[in-house]
């Protein structure tokens, strides 16, 4: 199977994304933002709006439902008078159309009684705290041996501070939601990674049971971490449902998704090295600063993927917390693996140069043989593989190591390399498959297709579980009234649902097979759930690796950055579908040249908040800055995830970009930017 199965349908307009379904009777809602970052609304004055013709319903917290399940702070909508951060929901206009709704959000008069706020987060910051765990669970910090000893008696030592600003998801969807009632029923259309788990948190938002709420996602256009949890837009749409007793449509502009949608907070991180004069590692640290909201902990896992990189006996990780009067960061492409990444691969090209090793050998001389702080074994590891392979596709061999030396004309030139990571994971998730007597299957599973091609996945693997051609295979996703399944996030959606689609698949062929072949009036099915699977894998570390190879070009006079060639080569288990592999792969890559030169949300602390929230200030990767870009694979085996063997792809290819670009901006100009984005201005003020 070579093409996509859904791309008819998106050529031809067919495929329907969350506002796009047709619902009798739809009104609209349209949020009013707060204008201020801290404090509390004095009053509403709402008499303007609702003199409008058209408008339904304005809904304030003098006068919203009452909300029974608001453990998460964020969906607590309207509940509360007290402001957390500027762009937060504190009103909404029901109306006809979308266009009565948003003049009448804008005849909304709210009074507000300010505090002062702090939305700047610095490494001395008074309210930093360690917080109990980072982002999902893992441990806040860890330590082994004596690092202080041994970086003090270190013959080679790098220490240096690197930063990552504030950036935001933006898919091509904005978040948007349809919601009508039946009674105590709600259906949900909605732009998610993930139906079974947003029906569930809806239904805790509302008081319901988790088989009151259904939620239908067929199609996504995209994700990226920020639709992974349901967002304030769903719980307008269902409440605003509720008020007016009709279908309501309600999507996020795209300045409203600077607020309401989640990012990635910006990082401060130290990174210590320490090692012997032939760059083996001795010592070891990484310490992150992170920024949280008010109303809830988010702590991005920024030093974990240190934890299992590099060899060293004697190590350290830290990471701490202060809460702002900021929107809650949440879940972005690689959520802590990313700006992670890019401290610790950058100080590792900073430990080849004071060493005077290749970076690649660098690299090679520090593999670890097991976890080096658990000690457990990995279930696959291939990154050297992947540096050898690179290079030797790179052309790497004979790199003039020296910086700021090499120009063609009015550019410098220079390249880079980087290691990639990001883990191998499955969550339990449950599949149905049936046959019919005139041989015509059917594979049912509450994944959702984000754009990655996982229609075309799961129908490859189902049909050669089941020894048909696919052509006779129905396949059903997107809908949370189908098997539970885990959400398209975290790089583990393929792996998930394959191990759950190939169980049910082999249940329901030695079903058949058993009948020699003859399938009853009434047809045949199987289930399977793949909770008590994953509950026996082995204690393993898993991971996905990948070796990331830049070359740049540095415009002597204006700073400008191009960059001619990006080369990744990767081990993420077997491909089950290798154009929709390459995509992702390319896809990750691209985010991470963005990552390196344009994306950066530029915090105004007068007003606490994000000024450059549109497409307009907020830069990112243009067809015209990727230019020959490729990711290939290593064969590798994955013996632990699944009759798949599939590690997740979607995320590897980001991890890493970033840092290779920077170390190639080093190696063309001499100058170490160590707080992205790559801007010209950086590159022109300490330029010799």
């Amino acid at each position: 199977m070579t093409g996509r199965v859904d791309g008819p349908d998106k050529v031809t307009g067919r495929a329907r994304y969350a506002f796009e379904y047709q619902v009798e009777g739809a009104a609209y809602a349209w949020a009013v933002p707060s204008v201020i970052a801290r404090g509390t609304i004095r009053s509403v004055d709402a008499a303007r709006a609702l003199a409008l013709p058209g408008v339904l319903a304005v809904i304030t917290p003098d006068n919203a439902p009452r909300l029974p399940g608001t453990d998460d702070p964020e969906l607590a909508l309207f509940q509360s008078s007290a402001v957390a951060y500027r762009g937060q929901f504190v009103a909404a206009v029901v109306a006809e159309s979308s266009e009565a709704a948003r003049e009448g959000a804008g005849r909304v008069v709210i009074e507000y009684d300010p505090a002062a706020h702090d939305v700047v987060l610095t490494a001395d910051h008074p309210g930093l705290y360690k917080p109990d765990f980072v982002n999902p669970r893992y441990e806040t910090d860890t330590a082994a041996g004596d690092f202080d000893g041994a970086f003090a008696a270190a013959a080679v030592r790098v220490d240096a501070t690197y930063r990552t600003p504030a950036e935001h998801n933006h898919p091509m969807e904005p978040h948007a939601t349809v919601a009508s009632w039946h009674g105590d029923t709600l259906t949900v259309y909605d732009a998610t990674q993930g139906p079974s788990r947003t029906a569930g948190q809806v239904a805790a938002v509302f008081g319901l049971e988790p088989g009151q709420v259904r939620v239908i996602a067929e199609h996504v256009g995209g994700g990226f971490g920020a639709k992974g949890m349901p967002r304030a837009n769903v719980i307008l749409a269902a409440m605003a449902a509720r008020v007016t007793g009709r279908p309501v449509k309600c999507a996020v502009t795209r300045p409203q998704m600077f607020a309401v949608t989640g990012h990635r907070a910006p990082s401060i991180q130290r990174v210590r090295l320490g090692a012997d004069p032939d760059g083996r590692l001795t010592a070891l640290c990484h310490d992150v600063i992170d920024q949280t909201s008010t109303l809830k902990e988010f702590t991005e896992q920024s030093a974990v993927a240190t934890r299992h990189m590099y060899a060293a006996p004697h190590r350290r990780t830290t990471h701490r917390v202060v809460r702002l009067d900021v929107p809650t960061p949440s879940w972005m492409r690689a959520p802590g693996e990313c700006p992670g990444m890019f401290a610790l691969e950058s100080a590792m090209d900073e430990l080849a140069e004071a060493c005077g090793v290749d970076p690649v050998e660098l690299r090679l001389r520090n593999e670890p043989p097991v976890h080096p702080e658990t000690g457990q074994p990995f279930s696959s590891r291939h990154l050297a593989a992947c540096l050898r392979e690179g290079a030797a596709r790179f052309g790497w061999a004979g790199r003039d190591p020296a910086p700021g030396v090499r120009r063609e004309g009015r550019w410098f030139t220079g390249t880079g390399v980087a290691a990639s990571t990001y883990p191998a994971r499955a969550m339990p998730s449950q599949a149905r498959v049936t046959v019919s007597q005139s041989g015509r299957y059917q594979v049912l599973i509450a994944a959702a297709d984000i754009g990655t091609g996982a229609r075309t996945a799961l129908l490859a693997v189902a049909a050669e579980a089941l020894g048909v051609p696919a052509a006779v295979i129905d396949l059903r996703i997107g809908d949370s009234a189908l098997p539970p399944a885990m959400i398209a996030g975290g790089s583990m959606g393929t792996a998930s649902w394959t191990w759950a689609v190939i169980k049910a698949c082999r249940a329901l062929r030695d079903q058949v097979r058993a009948r020699d072949g003859a399938v009853p009036p009434g047809g045949l099915s199987a289930h399977a759930d793949t909770t008590a699977d994953i509950g026996a894998l082995p204690a393993h570390a898993r991971y996905a690796f990948g070796a990331q190879f830049a070359e740049v070009r540095v415009d002597a006079d204006t700073g400008e950055v191009r960059v001619p060639r990006l080369l990744g080569v990767f081990a993420a288990g077997r491909i089950v579908s290798s154009a929709q592999a390459r995509s992702q792969l390319i896809g990750g890559m691209t985010m991470g040249l963005s990552m390196a030169l344009h994306e950066e949300s530029a915090m105004d602390p007068q007003f606490g908040d994000y000024p450059n929230h549109d497409l307009a200030g907020y830069h990112i990767a243009a067809h015209a800055d990727v230019q020959d870009i490729d990711a290939v694979w290593i064969d590798e085996e994955e013996p632990d995830l699944g009759p798949a063997g599939a590690k997740g792809i979607g995320e590897v290819g980001i991890v890493g970009t970033a840092a290779a670009i920077a170390s190639a901006v080093y190696h063309a100009t001499g100058i170490r930017v160590r707080d992205l984005p790559i801007r010209l201005d950086k590159l022109l003020r300490r330029h010799p």
